[in-house]
């Protein structure tokens, strides 16, 4: 079994800034691309940032300049750092990882539960 657990969401007014933090546990053989997703209601899972295990990454527009993708690939664990918060980044965020469990087989992408970022105007 693989696990991805997230945690850093909250509160947060306009302007601040929190950090999410997402580590992958289990029968992991290997990493490739781990991510963050954000879906707010009414609305589709968008890719907001994400980072290949050489440590390329790739942002959403709307939150270049704002956000930083980073990992630890010791650690199994991605972050995203966001600052400068607008109401509009409000959004259940889900943590991803393309994920190879035994050597030489495929990799399938798990996801994590999701966590609750909230801004405040």
């Amino acid at each position: 079994q693989v696990q991805l657990v997230e945690s850093g969401g909250g509160l947060v007014q306009a302007g601040g800034s929190l950090r999410l933090s997402c580590a992958a546990s289990g029968s992991i053989f290997s990493i490739n691309a781990m991510g963050w997703y954000r879906q707010a209601p009414g609305k589709q899972r968008e890719l907001v940032a994400d980072i290949t295990s050489g440590g390329s990454t790739r942002y959403a527009d709307s939150v270049k300049g704002r956000f930083t993708i980073s990992r630890d690939n010791a650690k199994n664990t991605v972050y995203l750092q966001m600052n400068s918060l607008k109401p509009e980044d409000a959004a259940v965020y889900y943590c991803a990882a393309d994920i190879r469990r035994v050597v030489l087989s495929g990799t399938h992408y798990y996801w994590g539960q999701g966590t609750q970022v909230t801004v405040s105007s």
